[in-house]
């Protein structure tokens, strides 16, 4: 069982870079990349990490305990000019790309990718909602599905090659985040990803940070409830007549949720905090995925590139927040300590 105490030695594991947060060719109003694509701010100019700063760090991590990097887990990290540099840093240091991508694969198209990132991903996933194009477009605005669906084989079909040539397989997932719109087709959609060459289907409830997401939550309400739980039994019924055709898929976060009435399930440890590292756009550390680090409330711990991730990790704040984060509002309602909750 996970338990953060202080920091691991040496540094992290893994590494996320939130390298261009606003950059994307969708505008999903679940994310809040998209929200602010539907309604921009005037005069702010989009976030991009320079592309040395990775360099920086990942020469810095070469040797520790760093096994894995995310480039930005909102936005399109493959619009971020400095993609190619880290996949380049990643192979050259053996360390992993672990990359989440909105499946239109810009610039190269599916196969193109599959050449540049599988042999140095440990996994891709492919931000994917709905088995149909009605669903799929209706909740991810922008999408071509049909072209999502065929540029997502030629990206199977490339990792396949890449994998015989060099021995190196990617995983390839499906991330899907489950709310009233898609639920009822979330069967099908094992089905859509096993027929594709995906090796897993990870789903997420979706947590609805602004109010006009409340109506669309699956937990919200014992209706909801029992529409995932539905959904659960679809899914499990998809991948077992996957695996019986010879086509296993993994299912993750793929459980029933308790009744409305019943007491809340105790939350889990804290994942994130002394194991993993967030890095942001300028540099700014934070030590888990939350928003809230992200804004600064659970603390300053410094800014990488004046002063090495290092410093920053075996520093003073990290390991004082670190050995009470237990005792922040923020950690003890988080919902990323539940399965299902990212």
């Amino acid at each position: 069982m996970l338990s953060t105490r202080l920091p691991s030695p040496g540094g992290p594991w893994r590494l996320t870079l939130v390298t261009d947060p606003d950059d994307c060719n969708l505008a999903c109003d679940m994310c809040e990349c998209g929200r602010a694509r539907l309604a921009p701010l005037p005069g702010r100019m989009p976030r991009r990490m320079d592309p040395a700063l990775a360099r920086a760090l990942l020469a810095e991590a070469a040797g520790g305990p760093l096994r894995e990097v995310i480039p930005s887990t909102m936005g399109e990290p493959l619009l971020w000019a400095g993609i190619d540099d880290l996949v380049d840093a990643c192979a050259a240091g053996a360390v992993r790309l672990n990359l989440t991508t909105n499946g239109t694969w810009p610039t190269r198209g599916g196969r193109g990718w599959a050449e540049r990132l599988a042999p140095v991903a440990s996994d891709v996933k492919v931000s994917w909602n709905g088995a149909t194009a009605a669903t799929a477009e209706a909740i991810m605005a922008g999408l071509d599905f049909a072209a999502a669906v065929e540029e997502l084989r030629r990206f199977a079909a490339g990792r396949d090659e890449v994998a015989v040539r060099t021995g190196a397989r990617c995983r390839l997932s499906f991330q899907v985040t489950a709310q009233a719109g898609n639920v009822d087709e979330l069967g099908a959609l094992v089905t859509l990803a096993a027929s594709l060459g995906v090796d897993r289907v990870k789903v997420n409830q979706l947590q609805p940070r602004v109010a006009r997401l409340e109506a669309r939550a699956l937990p919200a309400t014992q209706a909801g409830r029992d529409r995932w739980g539905r959904a659960v039994t679809a899914m499990r019924a998809a991948a077992a007549g996957a695996a019986a055709a010879g086509r296993a898929i993994e299912l993750q976060n793929v459980a029933p949720l308790p009744p409305l009435a019943a007491p809340a399930d105790p939350a889990g440890p804290c994942p994130f905090v002394g194991r993993e590292a967030w890095v942001l756009h300028d540099g700014t550390f934070a030590p888990c995925p939350h928003p809230a680090a992200w804004r600064g409330e659970l603390g300053d711990f410094g800014v990488a590139g004046p002063q090495p991730l290092s410093a920053i990790w075996a520093g003073e704040p990290l390991a004082r927040f670190a050995a009470a984060w237990q005792d922040h509002p923020t950690c003890r309602t988080c919902p990323l300590r539940r399965p299902g909750g990212a």
